[in-house]
Protein backbone atom coordinates (compact mmCIF):
# COMPACT_ATOMS: atom_id res chain seq x y z
CA UNK A 1 0.00 0.00 0.00
CA UNK A 2 0.99 3.30 -1.13
CA UNK A 3 1.93 6.10 1.85
CA UNK A 4 1.21 8.84 -0.62
CA UNK A 5 -0.58 8.65 -4.02
CA UNK A 6 -0.53 11.78 -6.40
CA UNK A 7 -3.97 13.14 -6.77
CA UNK A 8 -5.14 16.75 -9.12
CA UNK A 9 -5.10 18.40 -5.52
CA UNK A 10 -1.24 18.64 -5.46
CA UNK A 11 -0.95 19.42 -9.38
CA UNK A 12 0.50 23.25 -9.12
CA UNK A 13 -0.36 23.92 -12.90
CA UNK A 14 3.22 23.79 -14.00
CA UNK A 15 4.05 20.09 -15.53
CA UNK A 16 7.55 20.05 -14.64
CA UNK A 17 7.16 21.30 -11.35
CA UNK A 18 4.05 18.19 -10.87
CA UNK A 19 6.37 15.88 -12.90
CA UNK A 20 9.29 16.19 -10.44
CA UNK A 21 6.81 16.07 -7.78
CA UNK A 22 5.65 13.16 -8.67
CA UNK A 23 9.05 11.96 -8.55
CA UNK A 24 9.09 12.83 -4.78
CA UNK A 25 6.27 11.28 -3.79
CA UNK A 26 7.38 7.45 -5.75
CA UNK A 27 10.80 8.06 -3.67
CA UNK A 28 8.68 8.44 -0.30
CA UNK A 29 6.66 5.44 -1.57
CA UNK A 30 10.11 3.53 -2.16
CA UNK A 31 10.70 4.48 1.62
CA UNK A 32 7.59 3.24 2.56
CA UNK A 33 8.12 -0.24 0.85
CA UNK A 34 11.52 -0.57 2.68
CA UNK A 35 10.17 0.11 6.07
CA UNK A 36 7.41 -2.33 5.87
CA UNK A 37 9.62 -5.32 4.38
CA UNK A 38 12.65 -4.59 7.40
CA UNK A 39 15.17 -3.47 4.64
CA UNK A 40 18.26 -2.53 6.63
CA UNK A 41 20.39 0.96 6.35
CA UNK A 42 21.65 -0.69 3.55
CA UNK A 43 18.60 -0.46 0.99
CA UNK A 44 17.20 2.63 2.70
CA UNK A 45 19.98 4.71 3.42
CA UNK A 46 20.62 5.16 -0.86
CA UNK A 47 16.98 6.12 -0.90
CA UNK A 48 17.33 8.72 1.92
CA UNK A 49 19.89 10.06 0.02
CA UNK A 50 18.12 10.17 -3.35
CA UNK A 51 15.49 11.96 -1.47
CA UNK A 52 17.95 14.57 -0.60
CA UNK A 53 19.44 14.75 -3.99
CA UNK A 54 15.82 15.01 -4.93
CA UNK A 55 14.60 17.89 -3.33
CA UNK A 56 17.69 19.86 -3.94
CA UNK A 57 17.86 19.35 -7.36
CA UNK A 58 13.78 19.86 -7.44
CA UNK A 59 13.94 23.02 -5.36
CA UNK A 60 16.89 24.84 -7.76
CA UNK A 61 14.47 23.96 -10.65
CA UNK A 62 11.32 25.06 -8.54
CA UNK A 63 13.41 28.37 -7.87
CA UNK A 64 14.85 29.18 -11.17
CA UNK A 65 11.70 29.26 -12.45
CA UNK A 66 10.12 31.47 -9.92
CA UNK A 67 13.32 33.63 -10.47
CA UNK A 68 12.62 33.74 -14.42
CA UNK A 69 9.39 34.84 -14.22
CA UNK A 70 9.35 36.86 -11.21
CA UNK A 71 7.44 35.66 -8.85
CA UNK A 72 6.72 38.23 -6.08
CA UNK A 73 6.62 35.69 -3.34
CA UNK A 74 10.50 34.32 -4.44
CA UNK A 75 12.25 34.99 -1.05
CA UNK A 76 9.63 33.86 1.00
CA UNK A 77 9.65 30.59 -0.58
CA UNK A 78 13.49 30.45 -0.84
CA UNK A 79 13.30 30.85 3.42
CA UNK A 80 10.75 27.85 3.18
CA UNK A 81 12.97 25.98 1.07
CA UNK A 82 15.74 26.15 2.94
CA UNK A 83 14.32 25.11 6.48
CA UNK A 84 12.50 22.40 4.82
CA UNK A 85 16.09 21.32 3.36
CA UNK A 86 17.56 21.51 7.20
CA UNK A 87 14.74 19.42 8.49
CA UNK A 88 14.97 16.40 5.61
CA UNK A 89 18.70 16.80 6.02
CA UNK A 90 18.63 16.88 10.03
CA UNK A 91 16.46 13.68 9.87
CA UNK A 92 18.62 11.78 7.19
CA UNK A 93 21.66 12.58 9.51
CA UNK A 94 20.03 11.13 12.17
CA UNK A 95 19.19 8.13 10.54
CA UNK A 96 22.62 7.56 9.41
CA UNK A 97 24.31 8.09 12.73
CA UNK A 98 21.91 5.57 14.41
CA UNK A 99 19.97 8.09 16.77
CA UNK A 100 16.52 7.78 14.55
CA UNK A 101 15.22 4.77 12.67
CA UNK A 102 13.29 4.43 9.18
CA UNK A 103 9.41 4.45 11.53
CA UNK A 104 5.85 5.57 10.59
CA UNK A 105 7.14 8.73 12.26
CA UNK A 106 9.64 9.61 10.07
CA UNK A 107 8.20 8.84 6.77
CA UNK A 108 4.66 10.41 8.37
CA UNK A 109 6.66 13.36 8.94
CA UNK A 110 8.08 13.49 5.66
CA UNK A 111 5.07 12.87 3.49
CA UNK A 112 3.12 15.46 6.02
CA UNK A 113 6.01 17.91 4.68
CA UNK A 114 5.79 17.40 1.39
CA UNK A 115 2.11 17.78 1.02
CA UNK A 116 1.88 21.09 2.79
CA UNK A 117 4.66 22.02 1.02
CA UNK A 118 2.90 21.55 -2.55
CA UNK A 119 -0.60 22.75 -1.30
CA UNK A 120 -0.21 25.65 0.46
CA UNK A 121 3.08 27.28 -0.65
CA UNK A 122 3.98 25.56 -4.20
CA UNK A 123 0.35 25.82 -5.69
CA UNK A 124 0.27 29.46 -5.31
CA UNK A 125 2.76 30.27 -7.93
CA UNK A 126 0.84 27.79 -10.48
CA UNK A 127 -0.88 30.81 -12.13
CA UNK A 128 1.64 32.87 -11.49
CA UNK A 129 4.01 31.25 -13.20
CA UNK A 130 1.34 30.30 -16.01
CA UNK A 131 0.10 33.89 -16.49
CA UNK A 132 3.97 34.74 -17.18
CA UNK A 133 4.35 31.92 -19.57
CA UNK A 134 5.35 28.54 -18.16
CA UNK A 135 3.56 25.86 -18.16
Amino acid sequence: MALMTWSDRLSTGVKAMDEQHKGLVKTLNELHDAMLNGAGKSAAGPLLDRLVRYTHDHFASEEALMSRAKYPDLAAHLVKHKDLTRQVEAFVGRYKRGELSLNVDLLMFLRDWLTTHIQKEDRDYGPWLNQNGVR
